[in-house]
């Protein structure tokens, strides 16, 4: 998935304004503008769209966990500059504080069954012998649960 989408998904599944972006990153200490925004958001195909970088996606991402989960005391953590869909998945897990069975009901809410074990090997840290790399339609399919958990109104 490319990041432009996983910022449209989220922002859409949490009705987060412009300024609700911004204050986003803020959350993690890292500066943009409206105008950036609305060139990230931009449908892949219109030929303004900006292509959201890997750090970018990152301080987003870190600036939702202290959104939804609060600041953790001392120096906040910098953001990544590769991100993996683990990555991804891990941030937004993190951020929405859920616990394996509750992914495991966003998944299934989708019509996308895994197993307990198959989601911990995206978890695991790259090189441990049962760690999975996160394909796309995984990510997706969290994205999408997440949206019909958080905006139930609009199945």
């Amino acid at each position: 998935m490319n990041n432009n989408d996983v910022l449209r998904r989220v922002r859409y599944a949490f009705d987060l304004s412009d300024s609700d972006v911004i204050s986003t990153f803020a959350q993690a200490d890292y500066t943009v503008t409206r105008e950036q925004i609305s060139a990230w958001l931009k449908r892949d195909d219109d030929l303004e769209v900006v292509r959201m970088d890997d750090v970018e996606l990152a301080a987003f991402l870190n600036g939702f966990i202290n959104a939804k989960r609060g600041k953790r005391d001392g120096e906040q953590p910098a953001p990544e500059t590769e991100l993996s869909n683990n990555a991804i998945f891990m941030k937004l897990k993190i951020a929405l504080n859920l616990q394996a069975e509750a992914v495991l009901e966003l998944l299934a809410s989708v019509d996308f069954e895994l197993s307990k074990h198959e989601l911990s090997a995206f978890f695991r840290k790259p090189g441990h012998k049962h760690h999975r790399p996160c394909k796309d339609q995984v990510l997706r399919m969290f994205l999408k649960g997440m949206v019909l958990k958080h905006r139930p109104e609009d199945k």
